[in-house]
């Protein structure tokens, strides 16, 4: 029987990408320049992730009349630091690598905006694994009700697959909700920024410990995938 590959979307920050305090650094400097308080550690990092305006606002108090030029001095600062002190995953690359041999479509879908997602991508050569790159709108001040969420960018990498059923990979109770919303069953992965509990309360389908062990999950979906086309051939041809 011939297996067919499921393809997968990635979160980036806390999946694919370790951010290494280039993040939560950033913030940390945008706040100290704007005067304003900065949060405890834990609070920075459940900051990773989200759509970073609502973060400020919600997460760490800032007033929404400089929530704007915060982000404009965040975002210089990751541009200049930030995306030089990320780093991959441990696995990561070697599992993207194998899943190109494989000819397994992947994608990033990202809350992260998305020309920095491609720059993050690119920083570490993985951008041409992906078929996809998908993330938030460039403009993401307060006023930006439009942005899309994660349901929207997680709907586009799956509309630019053009494969249904396909599995979503994240670290967030966000990457989640987001697949979903969009119809997919989500796989967590322990390495990121969730608190104890947060992925098996959302609704993930596993959490794995390792990028091996993702290979291995998804793998598994490959062989229930194509028993079910087998039995749907098969009933057709009755």
């Amino acid at each position: 029987m011939t297996q067919t590959k499921v393809p997968v979307i990635f979160d980036l920050d806390g999946t694919l990408v370790d951010p290494a305090g280039g993040i939560t650094g950033g913030i940390s400097a945008a706040l100290r320049e704007m005067g304003l308080p900065v949060p405890e550690q834990a609070v920075l990092n459940s900051m990773v992730g989200p759509k970073l305006s609502d973060s400020l606002l919600n997460l760490a108090g800032v007033p929404a009349d400089v929530v704007d030029e915060t982000i404009d001095r965040y975002r210089r600062h990751y541009k200049e630091t930030g995306i030089g002190q990320s780093k991959l995953y441990p696995g990561v690359f070697e599992l993207l690598e194998y899943f190109a041999e494989t000819g397994r479509p992947v994608a990033v879908a990202t809350q992260k905006p998305q020309s920095i997602a491609r720059l993050v991508l690119a920083h570490h050569r993985i951008a041409d694994f992906f078929v996809s790159i998908r993330g938030a709108a460039d403009d993401e001040s307060v006023g930006a009700n439009t942005a899309p969420g994660k349901v929207e960018i997680v709907g586009a990498a799956l509309a630019d697959l053009q494969s249904q059923p396909a599995v979503m990979v994240g670290d967030r109770y966000q990457d989640v909700a987001g697949a979903m919303a969009n119809g997919l069953d989500c796989i967590g992965v322990s390495w990121g920024f969730a608190p104890d509990g947060e992925l098996e309360d959302a609704g993930a389908v596993a959490v794995v410990q390792t990028a091996l062990e993702l290979r291995t999950r998804i793998e598994e979906l490959d062989a229930v995938r194509a028993t079910a086309l087998s039995e749907v051939q098969n009933d057709g041809s009755l």
